[in-house]
């Protein structure tokens, strides 16, 4: 057992903890543009980058709530607060009890913020105390951070470690046949990184899957209970499919947003650690972010025997055929991604350390440009 301190470090600096979420902002707004590359590329659809999009600005939303929590941070506010835990070793995220402690207080912003100064009170304090007494007004500074804070608490629309299944039509294929796409996403506590997940299924129920009042909370609540980054896709519509005899999976991805790599605040080990290092590039694209793509596709139905005289369709799903890696990964296919800035990009093509040749990079530019190699 290892010591889960270790791995995670408390961004106490004010000026390093501004420029962690100012890179993340960065980093998410970057993904965007992957994304719409991507369709662009017919590698997602319309749809999909829509979902995925929604998911992003969530998590940058989250971000943006974590920095005003922690805009003070190292500062003298008359009180101990602490700082970011950030996971350090594995994921370059915050870690996954920083978010579960942003959904309690979400629960409570409203009556915080009732019992705060207005935004305008504390600013004409700030003035009054800067001119009178010619003093930092540290504390009232802490005080319109947290009111900040709990302000985007309450607009809501974040990225939580929980994040429950949207259904949503895409057309009718049949007299009592539906296609629908789910989507959910999960914060992964065991990895601190978000997960974002897409399914597209056909509905042979009676009643429209969003509709039923019976099955649709039990496949949220199921769907939600597998949202685990270290099962794989197989095993998970396997058992969807398994438990559900009117609803059939036919494409299940999962994308996972991250590791984040950097040289100021991670300690990852690998050739990335090296590549950043040696590139020293400028504050703001000393960067390196993964993404990958699994993807599980159903190839044939069969049909089961169901009680005495009925029968199911069950799906029969195609596994990754190259050196039998299917049945490893559990997936039909893996796409590996890297989304990083032009400089580490260039000592990334001059080092060209093994295990990278099938990885897809995605290099970014100050002015939203978007390169593929």
């Amino acid at each position: 057992m290892t010591d889960p301190s270790h791995e995670h470090a408390g961004l106490s600096d004010t000026f390093a903890s501004r420029r962690y979420f100012k890179k993340f902002e960065t980093i998410i707004r970057h993904l965007t543009r992957v994304a719409a590359v991507m369709q662009a590329e017919g590698r997602l659809t319309k749809s999909d980058v829509k979902v995925l999009t929604a998911y992003l600005m969530r998590l940058n939303f989250t971000f943006r709530a974590l920095s005003m929590k922690y805009l003070m941070a190292g500062r003298d506010t008359g009180r101990f607060f602490g700082s970011l835990a950030m996971d350090k070793r594995d994921s370059g995220f915050p870690v996954a009890a920083e978010l579960m402690t942003m959904a309690n207080d979400a629960q409570q912003a409203e009556r915080h913020l009732g019992n705060m100064a207005s935004e305008e009170q504390l600013k004409d304090d700030m003035v009054r105390t800067i001119i009178a007494d010619r003093t930092v007004p540290s504390k009232l500074q802490f005080a319109l951070s947290q009111r900040l804070y709990y302000q985007e608490l309450l607009k809501g629309q974040l990225f939580w470690t929980q994040n429950d299944p949207v259904c949503e039509w895409l057309e009718n294929i049949g007299e009592r046949r539906r296609r629908f796409l789910l989507h959910w996403a999960a914060y992964d506590s065991q990895v601190n990184l978000p997960v974002i997940y897409l399914m597209e299924l056909e509905d042979s129920g009676k009643v429209a899957l969003p509709k039923d009042e019976r099955r649709w909370p039990e496949v949220q609540a199921h769907l939600m209970a597998q949202a685990l980054a270290g099962l794989k896709l197989v095993t998970i519509a396997k058992g969807f499919d398994e438990d559900f005899d009117g609803l059939h999976p036919k494409h299940l991805r999962r994308f996972h947003v991250g590791p984040m790599y950097s040289s100021a605040y991670t300690e990852q080990s690998g050739p990335l650690r090296r590549v950043l290092e040696e590139a020293e590039a400028p504050a703001g694209q000393d960067w390196a972010l993964a993404w990958t793509l699994e993807e599980l596709e159903s190839e044939e139905v069969r049909e089961e025997r169901s009680g005495w005289f009925g029968t199911v369709e069950r799906e029969i799903f195609a596994l990754d055929p190259f050196g039998g890696r299917g049945a490893d990964t559990g997936a039909t296919r893996t796409q590996r991604a890297i989304i990083l800035p032009q400089r580490p990009f260039q000592v990334l093509a001059e080092l060209d350390p093994p295990g990278f040749g099938d990885v897809q990079k995605f290099v970014v530019s100050e002015a939203g440009q978007v390169l593929r190699y």
